[in-house]
């Protein structure tokens, strides 16, 4: 994994400075490093940061390839997993090869098959092409948005990057919010809308969309869209043919030139990739490394709930003896949980999840002690089905996201002046709504599989989006790569048609993914309710955030400005707030205020 960022003017070559480039590159030099490089052509300056983890002496980028008279050059982030299959396609098609690396894989790719290159590609990817003699540049983006892909424009120049950070390093730009903005802010994340980096004038390129920059301006669209077609198969073969994508999909993703393990829960979907990877390294005479993590004081202070009914350290350890797994524990100090929350808003250019964040920086942080690449279990319960929207209609026909319990929860706190709190329901709520119109039907599903699809759609694009995005800033922040299996498009694609009826057989969910890992898990696991990410349950955190939040307030900053006193007192009073997914309560709320004041501060945002 790296960092890529550029300068592209077709009008005036004097803004391709590259001092500013450098600068822009700097502060994403966690994502890559191992070493940095840079390229200036007529039109373009591009700067990458390097995280080697393939070929690693041959794959340095920018890279630059001349093929039948033409120059290329690329800048890259990601992975490409079905690397060896389009490199024996494009040798046919008189390619030869230099490196070992994908890179140069994708490169060739756009080289031969120019725009349709990203509709072949198997992976995790965010890249821009130079192409000199057609005087433009080609970037595009994977198809869930693994991979973080920003862009503005200062004046003629257009800016990319893979970090909001590395753009708001040019002088030109100003970290500026306006009230869609701050609505996303206060009402949807650690979500956000699709194409929107939150910033005023700062966008991300959407997950699978592509385009050229050139003299005519930048245009980009989808290269791939989720299609809703009839299954007529049965749940035999339906969950035969997710045991065999699964499979391919992490047997494909075990490659690498360093050291690799996988975050294992004993949850369902982080037990089902160690499983399949461990019958990897064990046919390879290997053993597997798993990581999983723990809180100080959560055994002395844990409290079921119907989210999180038991932890996870016994479910963890039992599945390593099980595979013979070389396992870590991890424990998180209380501590530096709370001490991590600045760190972790400068690490994802946005007041994100709280501790959810913080603790996941600091085990990636542990973990890079040893390993480089880690395999992790997201995606999986948004495309299987694991969330009660997925079922529960009366969660989903309404007029707000299905995951925010409270909408009125965050932006409550806030002075109405500030917030505009009505006008800000009714647009994010129209989003949603939008959102819900523009779901791939067949138009001839039953009620229940309807509102499966409908689910799907949303979490897909949204819920999923967020924790993708959070695993990425919290491991690359570490020079950690996190490689996500059941994000291959594939699985989707094939799941997304399945009935609602066995994927929620014998109302389980995701009956469909554990009918198909029957010969690969233990009952005991294979059967486990749903658990998410593990978070802090000790008092001690919440005591340690509400000293945070009330020196944030003391000091004279935005809280103290725009929050309603009497109001945030009432919350801090209640015994228990629940106003997003499953894990955000009373001290995640207390936690996400002060990373909000944190943000405004440190980046120096101004509110217009």
């Amino acid at each position: 994994m790296c960092s890529i960022c550029g300068m592209i003017d077709f009008k005036n070559s004097n803004n391709l400075n590259l001092k500013i480039l450098e600068k822009m590159g700097a502060t994403m030099k966690h994502r890559g490093p191992d070493e940095s490089g840079h390229i200036l052509t007529d039109f373009a300056a591009f700067q990458h940061n390097r995280l080697s983890v393939m070929d690693i002496e041959n794959g340095k980028q920018p890279m630059s390839v001349v093929f039948q008279g033409k120059k290329y050059t690329i800048i890259y982030n990601g992975e490409i997993y079905n690397s060896n299959e389009l490199r024996a396609d494009l040798a046919k098609k008189g390619v030869e090869f230099k490196t070992n690396c994908d890179t140069e894989t994708i490169l060739y790719s756009y080289i031969i098959y120019k725009d349709k290159c990203p509709k072949l590609l198997n992976g995790i990817f965010a890249f821009c092409v130079i192409d000199e003699t057609e005087n433009k540049v080609f970037m595009a983006r994977d198809r869930f948005g693994v991979k973080p892909f920003y862009y503005t424009f200062s004046g003629s120049t257009l800016l990319v990057s893979s970090e909001i950070k590395a753009i708001l390093a040019h002088p030109e730009i100003k970290a500026e919010i306006d009230k869609e903005g701050l609505w996303q802010l206060l009402y949807l994340t650690p979500v956000t809308i699709n194409g929107s980096g939150v910033f005023k004038n700062i966008f991300e390129v959407k997950p699978a969309y592509s385009g050229y920059y050139s003299k005519d301006g930048l245009h980009l669209s989808p290269y791939w869209e989720l299609e809703a077609k009839e299954y007529k198969g049965s749940s035999d073969e339906a969950a035969e043919i997710v045991e065999s994508l699964m499979c391919d999909a992490v047997n494909r993703q075990l490659v690498s030139d360093v050291p690799l393990a996988v975050f294992l829960s004993g949850g369902l979907d982080s037990s089902v990739i160690s499983a399949i990877a461990a019958e990897n390294y064990k046919n390879k005479g290997d053993i597997l490394s798993t990581y999983s993590f723990e809180y100080e004081g959560n055994k002395k202070n844990f409290k079921s709930s119907l989210f999180q009914p038991q932890g996870d350290d016994e479910y963890a350890i039992y599945l390593s003896d099980y595979l013979n797994t070389n396992h870590t524990v991890l424990t998180a100090p209380t501590k530096t949980v709370a001490d991590y929350l600045l760190r972790a808003t400068v690490s994802r250019d946005l007041p994100g999840q709280a501790d959810i964040d913080s603790s996941l920086l600091y085990f990636c942080e542990k973990v890079k002690e040893n390993h480089t690449v880690v395999l992790s279990g997201e995606c999986s319960d948004e495309i299987f089905g694991g969330y009660p929207w997925f079922y529960r209609p009366e969660m989903l026909y309404k007029d707000f996201f299905p995951w925010i319990h409270d909408p009125r929860c965050r932006i409550g706190l806030f002075k109405d002046e500030y917030v505009k709190a009505n006008e800000g329901y009714e647009y994010i709520s129209s989003v949603y709504k939008q959102s819900i119109k523009s779901c791939p039907l067949t138009n001839e599903e039953a009620d229940e599989d309807k509102t499966a699809r409908i689910a799907t759609w949303l979490s897909v694009n949204y819920f999923m989006t967020s924790l993708l995005e959070r695993k990425d800033r919290m491991s690359m922040a570490s020079g950690l790569e996190v490689r996500v299996p059941f994000a291959d498009h594939r699985i989707l694609e094939f799941v997304y048609n399945v009935p609602w009826s066995i994927k929620f057989e014998n109302k389980t969910e995701k009956a469909l993914l554990r009918k198909a890992m029957e010969a690969r898990l233990p009952e005991k696991i294979l059967y486990r309710k749903k658990s998410p990410y593990p978070k802090t349950h000790n008092p001690e955190y919440e005591k340690a955030v509400l000293e945070m939040l009330t020196a944030r307030i003391a000091r004279g900053g935005i809280l103290s400005q725009m929050l309603d006193s009497k109001k945030l007192e009432e919350v801090l009073n209640t015994d228990s707030v629940t106003w997003f997914g499953q894990l955000m309560s009373k001290p995640q709320l207390i936690a996400w205020l002060v990373q909000f004041d944190y943000w405004f501060d440190i980046y120096n945002v101004n509110l217009i």
